[in-house]
């Protein structure tokens, strides 16, 4: 008998150890002991990281791109022109958008231009390596024209290929400098160019010198086939744009230009008084002026 009264002291002794035991680790819980925290819904997730802020005002450029950045045609005939560039150049009557960003005299020695005159979309990730020595905080990118612009249509840079060079020239970028912002430029439309520059006399004769034959060759030809061949290589130019807005779309410090360059109604004053197809001075001018729009835009058109 007195062992089994025994019994039922054991068991409230037992009992309540293991409330005071408990107790004593949800206290050393709640005062940052090395218990881990409690899991689960009550847990307090971690805050997501913020997307990153674009500066709408860089203090350094690096320009890659084609024959438009290197300002051909602006000053004299088949001749580069970089001081006309709309992305670098230092002529007053352009203002780049080197310029516009950075004032004249920073400018002349925080931004380059490593465009060529005749690149293609396959020519970009050796234009961004050399950029990327600058450590430039933004890069403009404007490139795709040549790959339209062939001897014909069969020519032109398919569209996979285009992808896969832009996104290499992306990934070199972002390999050196993963904090550079991208400005990039659609392709100009080159219907509308050859629908000017075909009034014009002399300029149909630069054309003559191989100038985006796939587009200008026989300029005034208006048969089932010349039409055929102008509007594949719209369609190209196009794709080629919708192409430069995914990739760009898939980089948080990217831009695209929202298509401003490609429904910019080049005329006139605009076009070079040499091939009218190329932008003349003004035609640069009004380039740096959309793109110092986007830049500075804290929502980017498009």
């Amino acid at each position: 008998m007195r062992n089994r009264s025994h019994r039922p002291r054991a068991a409230v002794a037992m009992a309540t150890a293991v409330l005071l035991g408990a107790g004593a680790l949800t206290a050393c819980d709640a005062s940052g002991g090395d218990t881990p925290a409690p899991k689960g819904p009550s847990a307090q997730k971690p805050s997501p990281k913020p997307t990153p802020t674009w500066d709408v005002s860089p203090d350094s450029l690096a320009a890659v791109g084609d024959s438009i950045t290197r300002g051909f045609d602006a000053c004299s005939v088949l001749a580069d022109c970089p001081e006309a560039s709309w992305a670098t150049g230092t002529d007053s009557e352009v203002r780049s958008l080197a310029t516009r960003l950075l004032g004249r005299e920073r400018a002349a020695d925080h931004s380059w231009n490593h465009a060529e005159t005749g690149a293609r979309m396959a020519d970009l990730p050796g234009q961004v390596e050399q950029a990327v020595a600058n450590r430039p905080e933004l890069i403009t990118v404007m490139a795709g024209a040549n790959d339209a612009c062939r001897p014909s249509v069969d020519s032109m840079t398919p569209l996979t290929q285009f992808r896969a060079d832009f996104e290499k020239a992306m990934r070199t970028l972002r390999r050196e400098l993963p904090k550079t912002q991208v400005y990039v430029s659609s392709v100009p439309d080159l219907m509308r160019l050859w629908s000017r520059g075909r009034t014009n006399a002399l300029g149909k004769q630069i054309w003559k010198l191989g100038i985006c034959s796939s587009m200008l060759a026989d300029p005034d030809a208006r048969d089932a086939a010349a039409t055929e061949r102008r509007e594949t290589v719209q369609r190209r130019v196009v794709a080629y744009n919708k192409v430069l807005e995914d990739v760009c779309a898939k980089d948080l410090r990217c831009r695209y230009d929202g298509g401003a360059v490609f429904e910019y109604r080049f005329d006139g004053d605009q076009l070079s008084r040499w091939d009218w197809f190329h932008p003349s001075k003004n035609g640069q001018s009004r380039l740096a002026e959309l793109a110092y729009r986007q830049v500075k835009a804290e929502d980017p058109e498009g």
